[in-house]
């Protein structure tokens, strides 16, 4: 059996490029927890805040429930439910897990595979991380779930078919002259950037193309607050000039986010409502139909008011 097949064909609901990373959590949390136990059940009463703290963090901005992926995930062949009635899943309401007493775990057939090859596990971990999920949260993904992966895997999955574009970070660097379009940042080593990354607005994981349109140069902490959907981009009232340089786009920051520090204001909250440091001349600012994909599917909450801000200095 291809367990990476099985893996990367994982049925979801799908619709216009809506997130819907539930199974591939649950499993990646379900993997992290063989890893210290291959024998033991997970009881879904529980591991039922540490699911809904996953959704909450990596999942869609939307409300949603963990009892969903812990029912529905038996149908993809990766998964088994025993409750105190015996085999089977309940049913994919929360009290009718909770009541029986169910309890997942990974299915037979898989847990013997990784315990006769236990790499299988982590290329079936990267292959989850890759398909749903951006670089820049792999690490911490992995540490949120329990998973110790190898620091590096090179081989190639035949299972995903899409190869990165290994020029995508230098053209967008270059396209917005190595600054960041939140910040303006822009330090170097000598005459190598340091902390600057191309962030995919629609995620490479969703379609994304790797072109100018769909990137953004980003320091790594900018990069990082807007992959988990603290920082946004938006659309204001631009001047025709402001629109040929990108300065029709204004930052979003989600007023779910919380800071009080002198440093959270001037990073973060700071930033609500000003223009994003354009690409240079002649270079096509971030598409709308990436900005909105973005928009609906990473960015969390409602956008803070714009308060008196200075901006910043294209």
């Amino acid at each position: 059996m291809d367990w990476l097949e099985r893996t990367a064909k994982l049925r979801q609901w799908s619709r216009n490029g809506t997130r819907a990373p539930h199974k591939p959590l649950l499993l990646l949390y379900a993997l992290g927890r063989f890893q210290e136990d291959a024998d033991g059940a997970l009881r879904y009463s529980t591991v039922e805040e540490d699911l809904h703290r996953l959704l909450a963090e990596y999942g869609p901005p939307r409300k949603t429930t963990p009892a969903y992926p812990f029912h529905h995930l038996v149908s993809d062949g990766v998964w088994e439910v025993h409750t105190d009635r015996g085999p089977g899943s309940p049913g994919s309401g929360v009290r009718d897990l909770r009541e029986a007493g169910a309890a997942g775990r990974l299915a037979p057939d898989l847990r013997a595979a990784l315990r006769r090859e236990p790499p299988l596990l982590g290329r079936i971990a990267r292959l989850l991380l890759d398909l749903h999920f951006p670089p820049s949260l792999h690490g911490e993904l992995c540490e949120s779930v329990g998973l110790e992966l190898e620091p590096t895997e090179s081989e190639r999955l035949s299972t995903v078919r899409r190869q990165r574009d290994r020029q995508m970070r230098e053209r967008v660097l270059t396209a917005y002259e190595y600054r960041c379009a939140f910040c303006g940042y822009d330090g170097r080593i000598g005459a190598v950037p340091v902390g600057l990354e191309a962030a995919h607005v629609r995620w490479w994981a969703f379609g994304g193309p790797d072109d100018v349109e769909n990137g953004l140069c980003l320091c790594s902490l900018h990069h990082k607050l807007f992959d988990k959907g603290v920082l946004g981009v938006g659309w204001g009232s631009p001047r025709s000039s402001e629109a040929e340089s990108g300065g029709g786009h204004r930052i979003l920051v989600s007023q779910r986010f919380v800071g009080h520090s002198p440093a959270a204001r001037e990073h973060v909250t700071a930033l609500a409502g000003r223009p994003l440091v354009g690409p240079q001349p002649g270079v096509r600012p971030v598409a709308a139909a990436h900005r909105d994909w973005h928009t609906s599917q990473v960015f969390h909450g409602e956008p803070r008011p714009v308060t008196a801000a200075t901006p910043l200095q294209s």
